[in-house]
C-alpha cells in the first residue's frame, strides 16, 4: 500500500470513494479498528491525527496500553531448507538467526528500490 499518512508513529490508509465524494482510511498494522474520513485532503489529515490522538487518549483514560504498529518482531516462513541453511550459517560465523535474518534484510531494502506497483 503505497498511499500512508503517518502521525506519532502510527501509519494510516489513504483511500477515495467517488461514489461518495469522500476521502477516507483506517489505522494499520494495529488489531483496533480506527476510522476517520474526510472531504478533502486536509480534512483527511486533521481527522486522522484526531482519531490518533482519540485513540490514546481513550487508552491513557482506559488504563490501557496502545497498540504499536511495529513491535520488533515478526514471523517468517521460509521454508525448511531455507530455514536450515540459515541456521547453519549463523551458527558457522558465531551469530545468531535473528541477527543473520536482520542483516539479511536490511541489504534487501538497500538494494531494493520501493514497490511502484499499485495496491
Amino acid at each position: 500500500m503505497k498511499d500512508m499518512i503517518r502521525y506519532k508513529g502510527y501509519l494510516g490508509s489513504v483511500h477515495y470513494s467517488d461514489d461518495d465524494q469522500v476521502f477516507y482510511g483506517k489505522l494499520e498494522y494495529i488489531k483496533s479498528l480506527i476510522n476517520y474520513e474526510g472531504t478533502d485532503v486536509a480534512g483527511l489529515r486533521q481527522a486522522f491525527e484526531e482519531a490518533v490522538d482519540d485513540y490514546l487518549t481513550l487508552c491513557t483514560e482506559e488504563g490501557l496500553e496502545p497498540e504499536r504498529p511495529f513491535k520488533g518482531s515478526f514471523n517468517v516462513r521460509t521454508g525448511c531448507d531455507l530455514h536450515r541453511r540459515a541456521a547453519i550459517y549463523a551458527l558457522e560465523c558465531g551469530s545468531n538467526l535473528n541477527k543473520v535474518v536482520t542483516e539479511a534484510l536490511e541489504q534487501y531494502l538497500m538494494t531494493h528500490s520501493p514497490c511502484s506497483g499499485s495496491d
